[in-house]
């Protein structure tokens, strides 16, 4: 296996590129590290923190599904919620319902579970496993509102398709 931690993006990369080319960048970069890595949790790991330095945003993380409830994983950011039952807040729904939700401002979605008075805005993205049914939920948070669009939506769900087809 090849390590490939000397190839962060500066601070000044990131800076000149725009949301599309850092999600493709990071992408390659997590496809280099996770290629030949069997293992589960490690892969995990290396994505959120690859998305962390390249995309900086306020907390990034996997919530895993264990019986009826979405358990933490690996993330980066401030503490989190262990725990989130199905159908509840933005992980729960996006997870009950099998698709990407996008919210602007988690104050005006239903039941948004506040893990961090700090979030502003989110993205939950569902993971398949092999058989179709999700297995886990990427969710993203940033401290600012309206953050998310439309190229996030694509390259996090196109993650996803490779999270799935490697886990």
């Amino acid at each position: 296996m090849k390590c490939l931690r000397g190839l962060s993006l500066s601070l000044a990369a990131t800076m000149i590129l725009n949301k599309a080319e850092l999600y493709a960048l990071s992408l390659s970069q997590i496809k280099g590290i996770t290629e030949n890595e069997p293992n589960r949790i490690a892969n995990l790991v290396n994505v959120v923190a690859v998305l962390k330095q390249n995309l900086g945003y306020f907390w990034i993380g996997f919530y895993l599904v264990d019986g009826n409830e979405l358990v933490l994983g690996p993330f980066q950011g401030t503490p989190a919620c262990v725990r989130i039952a199905r159908g509840k807040g933005v992980c729960g729904t996006s997870w009950q319902n099998a698709e990407t939700i996008l919210v602007p401002d988690v104050h005006a979605f239903p039941g948004h579970i506040a893990c961090d008075a700090n979030s502003q805005s989110e993205i939950v993205v569902p993971i398949f496993d092999k058989s179709g049914e999700v297995s886990m939920v990427l969710d993203i948070d940033h401290d600012e509102l309206n953050t998310f669009d439309q190229t996030d939506q694509v390259y996090l769900e196109e993650l996803a398709k490779y999270l799935q087809a490697i886990l």
